[in-house]
């Protein structure tokens, strides 16, 4: 039996207790890694954890609230303090902001650019003096298909991922020679709990995919030091989306505003508040 491929490494996974993160930390154990699983639900880390330790039986987790500093900076402490190193990190937390600008607080932004994006941050940089010190490294950031194409409902969500992406992208140029190497994956329609966590009803009813294919273009991305997907790959609502925001952006404003349209009411809402 070959050897696995990430064997002796140690990988943290954020937003692990579900979801993309739980398949994407059991892929990982799968193919040999030591599995740092992150997030905020002991009991649901403890059971991955319990599975990833079948194929990596170092793996431990670590619960807490990324979307605060000291937390977000001490998984990374504590992973080399009790393994010695670390060789991936893949951050994957993130929390959804489906809701219309006119009803979003600036404490709602604050909060999701916490999670969404300051808490890929705050790992990366304590991050990478430990992958340099190894001799290298990877570092996926998944983000979402809406950095690319926001829809109705998703400025702030959208804001956040988009964000991670260009962090992601200046890490490319700054990393260049280090032996660190930086990912990104742009999941479209993913069928997790997300889709049970928007604040208002989304106007989606296509189909989901499953997350395993984050998962394998996590993988894919480590093993073979890709820089960018998007999954599903190649699918034509996607790509079709992504054309029309580059080519032609009025006519992909235009059927966005026939998919979800805003209630007149709202605005005339807004206009009383303004008024007071």
């Amino acid at each position: 039996m070959p050897e696995p491929q990430l064997a002796g490494r140690v990988a943290i996974v954020t937003g692990a207790s579900s979801g993309i993160g739980r398949v994407t930390a059991r892929r990982l154990a799968r193919h040999g890694a030591t599995v740092v699983a992150v997030a905020r639900r002991a009991t649901l880390l403890d059971a991955l954890v319990a599975e990833c330790r079948t194929e990596a039986p170092a793996s431990f987790a670590l619960a807490g609230d990324l979307g605060e500093r000291a937390f977000a900076e001490g998984i990374v402490a504590e992973t080399v303090a009790r393994t010695g190193r670390l060789d991936i990190l893949v951050n994957n937390a993130g929390m959804s902001k489906h809701k219309h600008i006119l009803e979003v607080t600036p404490d709602e932004v604050d909060q999701v650019m916490r999670v969404n994006f300051m808490a890929c941050v705050w790992t990366t940089l304590t991050a990478i003096p430990h992958l340099l010190r190894v001799g290298g490294g990877t570092i996926v950031n998944v983000s979402s298909f809406a950095a690319k194409v926001t829809p109705p409902r998703e400025a702030v969500y959208a804001a956040s991922k988009a964000a991670m992406n260009a962090f992601s992208e200046g890490l490319w140029h700054d990393l260049a020679g280090s032996g660190i190497h930086t990912a990104i994956v742009n999941p479209g329609p993913i069928d997790t709990e997300i889709w049970e966590k928007t604040d208002q009803p989304t106007a989606y009813k296509g189909r989901k995919f499953p997350p395993e294919l984050v998962a394998d273009a996590v993988v894919e991305e480590i093993v073979h030091r890709r820089f960018e997907c998007t999954v599903p790959k190649h699918n034509p609502m996607l790509m079709t989306a992504r054309a029309l925001r580059l080519l032609a952006p009025g006519l992909a404003r235009a059927g966005m505003t026939h998919m979800d349209p805003v209630p007149p009411e709202l605005f005339t809402r807004a206009r009383q508040r303004s008024e007071r």
